[in-house]
This record gives structure tokens, C-alpha cells and sequence, in this order.
């Protein structure tokens, strides 16, 4: 974070300090809420869980160096109270960003977040030095944390925005003012707890309404390819830029193929120039999430070729995000398990054939979390389309979801042992351990609520005499 006094911090907060000798003291070091990342000169910030209350932790950080705790009543070590820890992380948030000088870039969407974000801010990195969310830390605690971590030399600052509902965005704007806004999709993920992909598309919506007007420099980037997120347009007075595969689109891709291992290959083309981009990642759905990536960059002046060379050499940083591990027996483990809804898990499958030229391959699937009616149909789906596109093996993993997904590929077609439904992860691996052979390509999927991580991580490790289990 920027240096600020205690005072300051106080003042910006609207808290009391409690126990501070001398209120000059500087909070130097990183704005953090676990006490084990506490570094000298942290500021901690005490939240009340269900499990744990920071303020128990209070003597224990300021031993190891933090400054101060933000929290919300006297813990006997320095600290500035207030009433909403929360709504003052959040106020100290929206007062750094004020004096920061960077460009703030906020993306959201459906599906593909994190991938895009990590996209994007492994290319501007190149240009200057840049912050973003870590991981998925995109709601109201996560987001201001992530703005904290800014410093004076921080050019751009990348922040993912999610939502389980209408104002949720909004309120992320109100905190961190973008002046570029980005929106990838318009799914079906959450639509349990919204109601319906209009309300998705009007939550979504949210972030280009909160964007600066063109002659101040807002900009809405928004995919040509998806109309809820197209019609978007007319929610907003920023200029607008279009991504996509569409010939209408102002950052699109011409000539999109895999190559034999199933990575996107295509010509980038932007409004100051082309070039060609192959990838690093699994999967042609990141082709639309690097052409989201390649229309910030543009808009930031950064040229196509540059784009595309940071496009092609971009990795992933976070983790269970189509994580291709190959063990010493030539079987490749996809640990996709960090999340899935229905798009995502037709793209898996469809990187899933296509990383498998020539090999077996299996999808190991489990429950899509939060469809509410649209679950049945959804999960029944996701089995069907692995028997169309010739999966050799389904194994659904859970319960009355992952039955779902078994009975789709049966009645798509999928019979004898090329299917099979199984009680949990422990059962899994027991089958696989079973049944792999050298060169086979396994897909591991579902809810991050679900817990199929553990699977991979099975597959991955090998004892004394080569065995897997599931913990």
C-alpha cells in the first residue's frame, strides 16, 4: 500500500485510535486479513467469522510486526475501531485508489474471469508495472485488498468483479472507479441465485454503467460474439470496443485452429495491425479470452505485435485452471476443478478431445453448483455432449447431480463401460487407478464446492509402489 499515517487512516475510516502511542506511525507494509501474511509494517484487519474472529489474533500480528489492527472494538494492542470493518476496508480502498495515478482495468462475466484477468495482466505487466487480483478474490473483501496492494509506481491496476447479485458490481465501482470495463459473457453460472440470464446481464451490466463518459477516457470493452453482453452498448457514455470472432468486432480472431496438443492458435487483428498467436494455455475458449485481453491492451496503446508475443508466452497463475501436469508414465492429468458451470464444462470437454488425438480420454465430472431449475437439464447435458463429441470415458462423481450427467450420455448413447457413475472422489481414483493406461488424458471437473482437486492431486501422486489415494 501507499504509506499512510495512522492518523490518516483513522481519518479516512472514520475510526478512533485505541492504544496508539504515536499516531504518526506509518502502515508501510501490506493491507492483509490472515494472520499468517502479516509482514512489518502490515496493517491487519480484523473480520468476524463463523469459525474464527481476527480480533483474537490481534497481540499475535502486532508481534510479528503489524503496525495496527483495523477493527471492531479495543484489542489491547494499537488499533482504529469502527463500526464496519468491512465498509471501512472499503472506504480506505476507494481513498488509495484516488491517489494512485494508475489506470484501474475491471473485467467481469460469467465464465473465464480469472483466466482473462491473469491474460490481462501478464501482457500489461510488459508495459508497466501492474497489480491484479489474486486468484478469484473478486468480491466486496477481496477487491479492496487487492487495491491496497498498489503502490506509487503501480501503472495499472487490474481487478476482477464478481456477482451473486443486482448491486453487487455497482457497489465494487463505487469502491474502485474503473476507467476501463470489460464484460466477457453472460452464462448460466449463479442463475440459481439470480433468476435468469436478464438479470445476470443487468448485474453485469452494472460495471459499464459505472465507467466515465468517452471524453474523460472511460472505455467499455464488450464481446461482439454475445448479445446480452453487445446490447450493453446503450447502458453506457464511455466509448465502446468490440472483441470477438465477429467481423463487426474491432479486436478479433481470423484463422482460430488447435494445434496437435490443443492449444488456440489465430491472427490477432486490431485496429493498428495483426499477428499471429499461439498459446500456450488448453482449450479454444481462451481464444475469446485473450482476444478481451488483446482489446485492453490495444486500448492502452500497446501494439499487435507486442500483444501478441505476451499472448503466446502468458501461462496460467492460479491454480486447478485447466492445469495440465503429464506423469512420468505418460498420463496427462487436467485438473480443471476450481469451478464449472455449463459453459465451461462444454469447453473442457471440448479441449479434453482435443489435447486426446489419438488417446483415450476420460471426464471425470461432478455437480455444477447454483442452476436452481435449470440444474436437470443442465447436468443431463454436460452428459450428452461427452458421448457427441466421442469421450471415451464419463465418470461422474457425487450424487444426484452427477447421476444426471451419467443418464445423459446413457440416453445419448453411451453404454456398457463407457460410463459409469460413482459414490464420491475415493471411488474415483479407485477406478482409475484401476483402468489407466499409458498416454490416457483425464479431465477432472466440477464445483470448487465439490472438491474434485483432490482427485488430480490422487492421480499426481505416486508412493513407494506407485499407488494413489484421495484425502
Amino acid at each position: 500500500m501507499i504509506a499512510l499515517s495512522l492518523a490518516e487512516i483513522a481519518s479516512v475510516v472514520g475510526g478512533q485510535t485505541h492504544d496508539i502511542p504515536d499516531p504518526s506511525v506509518q502502515v508501510t507494509g501490506p493491507v492483509v486479513r490472515d494472520s499468517r501474511e502479516v509482514e512489518p509494517g502490515s496493517l491487519f484487519v480484523a473480520f468476524v467469522g463463523e469459525r474464527v474472529d481476527g480480533h483474537d489474533f490481534a497481540a499475535q500480528v502486532v508481534g510479528a510486526g503489524a503496525v495496527a489492527v483495523l477493527a471492531s472494538r479495543p484489542v489491547g494492542v494499537p488499533a482504529i475501531v469502527v463500526d464496519d470493518v468491512q465498509a471501512a476496508l472499503g472506504a480506505l480502498a476507494r481513498d488509495v485508489v484516488r491517489r494512485l495515478g494508475a489506470t484501474l482495468v475491471a473485467l467481469t462475466g460469467s465464465a473465464g474471469k480469472t483466466s482473462t484477468k491473469d491474460l490481462i495482466a501478464q501482457v500489461l505487466q510488459r508495459k508497466a508495472p501492474t497489480v491484479w487480483t489474486p486468484g478469484s478474490l473478486n468480491n466486496e473483501i477481496g477487491l479492496p485488498l487487492t487495491a491496497l496492494s498498489a503502490t506509487e509506481e503501480t501503472q495499472f491496476l487490474v481487478l476482477e468483479m464478481g456477482a451473486r447479485g443486482i448491486g453487487h458490481i455497482r457497489y465494487l465501482t463505487e469502491l474502485t472507479p474503473p476507467k476501463i470495463g470489460l464484460v466477457l459473457n453472460v452464462g448460466t453460472a449463479h442463475i440459481g441465485e439470480f433468476g435468469g440470464r436478464e438479470q445476470i446481464a443487468q448485474a453485469k451490466g452494472e460495471l459499464v454503467e459505472g465507467l466515465p463518459p468517452s471524453e474523460e477516457g472511460g472505455t467499455a470493452i464488450l464481446n461482439a460474439d454475445d448479445p446480452l453482453v453487445r446490447a450493453m452498448a446503450s447502458r453506457t457514455k464511455a466509448k465502446v470496443l468490440l472483441f470477438g470472432e465477429s467481423d463487426e468486432a474491432d479486436v478479433r480472431a481470423e484463422n482460430v485452429r488447435l494445434t496437435d496438443t490443443g492449444q488456440p492458435a489465430f491472427r490477432l487483428r486490431t485496429p493498428s495491425g495483426d499477428s499471429d498467436v499461439t498459446m500456450r494455455l488448453y482449450g479454444e475458449h481462451h481464444v475469446s479470452n485473450a482476444l478481451a485481453a488483446a482489446a485492453v491492451a490495444h486500448e492502452l496503446g500497446m501494439s499487435a505485435e507486442e500483444i501478441a508475443t505476451a499472448l503466446s508466452e502468458a501461462g496460467s497463475l492460479s491454480r486447478w485452471r485447466m492445469e495440465v501436469t503429464e506423469r512420468p508414465d505418460g498420463v496427462t492429468v487436467v485438473n480443471d476443478a476450481y469451478n464449472a458451470n455449463p459453459e465451461s464444462m462444454r469447453a473442457a470437454l471440448r479441449a479434453l478431445v482435443a489435447m486426446g488425438r489419438g488417446r483415450r480420454t476420460w471426464a471425470v465430472l461432478g455437480k455444477m453448483a447454483e442452476l436452481g431449475d435449470e440444474a436437470l437439464a443442465e447436468h443431463d447435458a454436460v452428459g450428452r455432449l461427452a458421448v457427441r463429441l466421442n469421450v471415451s470415458k464419463l465418470v461422474a462423481v457425487g450424487g444426484r447431480e452427477a447421476s444426471w450427467l451419467q443418464l445423459g450420455a446413457y440416453n445419448e448413447g453411451s453404454w456398457g463401460e463407457e460410463s459409469v457413475h460413482v459414490s464420491d472422489a475415493q471411488a474415483a481414483v479407485d477406478l482409475l487407478r484401476s483402468e489407466l493406461r499409458p498416454g490416457d488424458v483425464v479431465l477432472v471437473k466440477a464445483s470448487r464446492s465439490v472438491g474434485l482437486e483432490s482427485i488430480a492431486a490422487a492421480l499426481l501422486a505416486t508412493g513407494a509402489e506407485g499407488e494413489v489415494s484421495a484425502r
